[in-house]
């Protein structure tokens, strides 16, 4: 083994490691190994005194392949290939193994440990053998950002980028931008208006000279890779000259034909053209191709809105032969703040939604208690009456192991808040049904205080069901909510005249066909998957594509636009440095054995391999900036022609062979 000249670098990790593992002998065994000239143990190795113990000796002894035996490379592997960088070595001749994870924390017998921890070591040290320095390049990056969504996180997240000067192209599928938030009445805990703080937002994301707004869109195509996506878009026709309306609302007021409306939750009709709310951004018409009879008709029926529209933004020729457009754009990071579903409580039939008129989630009731919405902030029943009592129901689809188990965050305090605006607005008494309530935001175990000092009734239980089937007088002609009281240890019926369910926030029904177009991964609960939970909970797998909002876990406002402001840093981090630097360890063809089958372009998640033609021939090659050295196109390989940089066979065996040495 000349010319190999290994240094060991053990890691105490206080005692997360040295509590189970014995270190210093691991240490001692590990410099008896070939060609390991230094070994060493330290309590903490990623500190700066621990890393200038690897730059020393890269100096003064001349090690030129290092091992850092310590916890997870994926915490600290980057940081010793910076420390032997900085040293004056190549940072791809470390080996890095994982004595903690995979040795301390999952044993007890210290004995066992110390001697599968020797075993660890003395793999990583045949491997690092044969390591071979790798080239690190760098790539460019187009300053330019898609987002992906116009609720509060995808606007925040445009704005901030925005206002540093950089192009922002921002993608919503509905006629306007808004989001959930838009329909909400107020905000918890402060009870602010939620339209007067997110309109003026709205306004400026709308006419912000550095965000072309692409409302009535979608993402269809995602190619290239981080600092150079190429993006097309499907801008679908509203039907309009959107350069000429100007919003004046008389084509709708005209039109005779009626569907319930998206935006007030099926509680009110729209028009077949219509705009969605009064202070939709961008402020023009839509129409419903498949409500219009004009369009439906070829032009033979109704055309009341060519007739009244003064400002001539809708004519036969619009109605009849617009169509969508494919937009392509050139970008060098991409935020997905795709947002969340409601749950749909008609799933869980005990609670009796559609079943029973005055049964509503809590999206409905946002509209209802909206001034702006379709009983103009009235709290009433379907029969026009205000409630005398209302049920509000916790956990809807969130903690069950049936539907989601996991908690939705928002419920308990919006049903706070709904306590307090039916108080407000109806004097009605109030039930909460709660099985836990968890207020863990600035200001809302305040708000929790408040409201319980108002009268309302909690029951903390889970409810059985609703019913209208009446036993007592009392009853008769009310909703029932049968409960358990776990407080009185009894079961409880509660007659009232409104029942709002505060149903879960659920991953978005297209989730699955967002996480393929741009390359997300998904919990099992069904969010996209940060790269890292904690440390880096808005980059995901796909290097240059960053989540925010809701699409990644339910959460509030605050919370929301936090993580958005993190994705548009994350983007603009990028574009502040011009460049990016490509990991080294990336698949590589041997040409001369490639027989250009394609397997590897199929199995590869994150389509680097592409095949082509070359001098009359197929071959597959590699895009650099899109593997990630992941290995699955070398073993999906029939002719061996893919290797793995830095895993290489030799690599590998000699890693295998060491561990099995007995």
């Amino acid at each position: 083994m000349e010319g190999r000249r290994i240094g060991v670098y053990v890691c105490h990790c206080g005692l997360n490691i040295a509590g189970t593992v014995d270190v210093e002998e691991v240490a001692k065994y590990a410099a008896t190994l070939p060609s390991v000239v230094v070994s060493r143990d330290y309590h903490y190795m990623c500190s700066d005194p621990g890393q200038a113990l690897i730059k020393d000796d890269i100096k003064e002894c001349g090690i030129n392949r290092v091992v850092v035996a310590s916890c997870s490379p994926r915490m600290h592997e980057l940081t010793f290939r910076n420390a032997c960088q900085d040293g004056g070595l190549n940072p791809y001749l470390l080996e890095h193994t994982n004595i903690r994870e995979h040795c301390s924390w999952v044993h007890e017998d210290k004995a066992a440990a110390t001697e599968k921890a020797k075993a660890l070591v003395r793999a990583a040290v045949k491997r690092v053998y044969y390591h071979e320095p790798l080239e690190v390049k760098e790539a460019p990056v187009n300053p330019n950002v898609l987002v992906v969504g116009g609720g509060i996180a995808g606007m925040q997240a445009a704005l901030d980028i925005a206002n540093g000067e950089h192009q922002v192209y921002l993608v919503e599928r509905e006629p306007s931008i808004g989001g959930h938030m838009i329909q909400l009445d107020r905000t918890f805990p402060t009870l602010d208006c939620s339209e007067c703080i997110l309109t003026p937002k709205m306004a400026e994301v709308g006419h912000h000279p550095f965000i072309e707004l692409l409302a009535y869109s979608e993402v269809e195509e995602v190619s290239g890779s981080i600092g150079q996506f190429k993006v097309k878009v499907r801008k679908k026709a509203r039907y309009i000259d959107e350069s000429k309306c100007v919003g004046c609302g008389v084509c709708e007021e005209k039109c005779p034909w009626k569907v319930p409306s998206e935006f007030e939750m099926g509680l009110a009709m729209r028009k077949a053209i219509y705009i969605p709310f009064a202070q939709a951004i961008p402020n023009v018409v839509t129409i419903d191709k498949d409500l219009c009879v004009y369009i439906q008709s070829g032009g033979k029926k109704c055309g009341a809105c060519i007739k009244f529209c003064e400002a001539n933004a809708v004519t036969p020729e619009t109605l009849l032969n617009q169509s969508d457009q494919i937009v392509e754009l050139e970008v060098g990071s991409i935020i997905v703040a795709t947002g969340y579903d409601q749950f749909d409580p008609s799933v869980v039939p005990q609670y009796g939604y559609k079943k029973y008129d005055n049964v509503l989630t809590g999206l409905e009731f946002e509209r209802i208690t909206c001034a702006a919405g379709p009983t103009g902030g009235k709290i009433l029943l379907k029969d026009g009456t205000e409630p005398e009592n209302v049920a509000i129901i916790h956990c809807v689809g969130s903690r069950d192991q049936n539907y989601h188990e996991y908690c939705s965050r928002v419920c308990c305090m919006y049903g706070l808040k709904y306590a307090y605006l039916i108080k407000e607005l109806t004097g009605a008494d109030v039930y909460e049904f709660y099985i836990d309530m968890r207020c863990f935001g600035e200001g809302f175990e305040e708000f929790y205080k408040r409201i319980s000092e108002e009268g309302i009734k909690f029951i903390r239980g889970k409810v059985a069901k609703v019913t209208d089937v009446a036993i007592t007088e009392e009853e008769k002609g009310k909703l029932i909510v049968v409960a358990e009281d776990t407080l009185l240890g009894s079961m409880v019926r509660v007659p009232v005249d409104m029942v709002i369910l505060c149903a879960a926030l659920e991953s978005r029904s297209d989730a699955d066909k967002v996480a393929s177009l741009f390359g997300l991964n998904r919990r099992a609960d069904g969010f996209f998957l940060a790269r890292h939970v904690k440390l880096d909970p808005v980059a995901t797998p796909t290097d240059g594509i960053f989540i925010a909002g809701c699409c990644e876990a339910p959460r509030d406002i605050p919370d929301t636009v936090a993580q958005a402001e993190a994705a548009a840093a994350k983007a603009l981090s990028l574009i502040s440095k011009g460049k990016i630097t490509l990991e080294a360890a990336v698949a590589t063809v041997d040409e001369a054995q490639c027989q250009g089958c394609g397997r590897c372009e199929e199995i590869c998640t994150f389509h680097a391999p592409k095949v082509i033609s070359k001098n009359g021939v197929m071959v597959s090659t590699i895009n650099e900036t899109l593997c990630k050295g992941c290995g699955a196109c070398a073993v999906a390989c029939p002719t061996g022609a893919i290797s793995i940089r830095h895993f290489t066979q030799e690599e590998i065996l000699a890693q295998v062979g060491a561990l099995i040495e007995v």
